[in-house]
């Protein structure tokens, strides 16, 4: 699976719950992923293709590579 190599932010699984008439009826899988980018970015000193989440981006704790 993809994951964000500075927070390790991967897809995770869950239920989604079906609500009729105050009862929960069915409950079927879903997957939540992240918002994953393919980015080049300096990490030790060289420029690496990576997977990063876009909160990461965002925040700058990536530093990009021009």
């Amino acid at each position: 699976m993809a994951k964000c190599v500075i927070c390790g932010k991967e897809t995770s699984f869950g239920k989604q719950l079906s609500i009729t008439r105050s009862h929960i009826s069915k409950r079927t899988t879903r997957t939540v992923k992240p918002n994953l980018r393919r980015v080049k970015a300096i990490i030790d000193g060289e420029v690496k293709r990576v997977s990063v989440c876009s909160k990461c981006l965002r925040s700058g704790k990536v530093k990009r590579a021009v």
